[in-house]
C-alpha cells in the first residue's frame, strides 16, 4: 500500500519506494554473489592445481571423469556469477533495476545449485582418492543430505517461522 509520499509499506514493513527496494535488493544480491564468488574461486583454484601433482597420474578412469566434471562445473559456476554483472552493464542507466533484481535472483538460485553440486562432488572426489570408492559413496550421500538441509530445509523452516509471526 502506497502512502502519500509514494512510499510503499508492503510485506517488508519498510517505508521505501519501488526504486529504493530494487536498490536494496540488488545490493543484497551483490553481497551474496561476493561470498559465493570467493568460495567458487578457491574451489576452482584447488581443482586447477591437481593435474600438476605427481599423484594425479594415479587416478583411475572414474576419478578422472569426476575431476573433469568438477572443473567444468567450477567454470560454469564462475560464468553464472559473471552473468548478473553483464546484465547490469547492459541495463545500466536504463531505469530497469527491478528487471536486474529478478534476473539476479534466478541466477543466485542457479549458482546455489551449482555450488551445492560442486561441494558434494569435491567431497566425493577427495574421499574417493584418500579412502576409496565405498567411503566416497557414503560421503557423497552424507554431503548431499547436508547440502539439501543447508540450502532447502533450513531456509524453508526459517521462512515458515518468519511468516507465522
Amino acid at each position: 500500500m502506497s502512502n502519500r509520499d509514494g512510499e510503499d509499506e508492503g510485506a517488508t514493513g519498510r517505508r521505501e519506494t519501488a526504486d529504493e527496494r530494487a536498490d536494496r535488493n540488488w545490493n543484497d544480491l551483490l553481497q551474496e554473489f561476493r561470498v559465493l564468488q570467493t568460495g567458487v574461486q578457491i574451489l576452482a583454484g584447488f581443482l586447477l592445481t591437481l593435474p600438476f601433482q605427481a599423484a594425479f597420474a594415479d587416478l583411475d578412469g572414474t576419478q578422472r571423469v569426476l575431476y573433469v566434471v568438477l572443473v567444468l562445473l567450477a567454470f560454469v559456476t564462475t560464468t553464472l556469477l559473471v552473468l548478473p554483472i553483464a546484465v547490469h552493464r547492459r541495463l545500466f542507466r536504463l531505469q530497469r533495476k527491478d528487471q536486474l533484481v529478478r534476473v539476479g535472483h534466478v541466477v543466485a538460485r542457479c549458482v546455489l545449485v551449482a555450488v551445492s553440486l560442486l561441494i558434494v562432488g569435491l567431497a566425493t572426489f577427495v574421499v574417493d582418492i584418500v579412502l576409496g570408492r565405498t567411503a566416497a559413496v557414503v560421503v557423497c550421500l552424507g554431503m548431499a543430505l547436508a547440502v539439501i538441509a543447508a540450502t532447502i530445509v533450513v531456509p524453508a523452516l526459517v521462512g515458515r517461522r518468519v511468516s507465522s509471526h
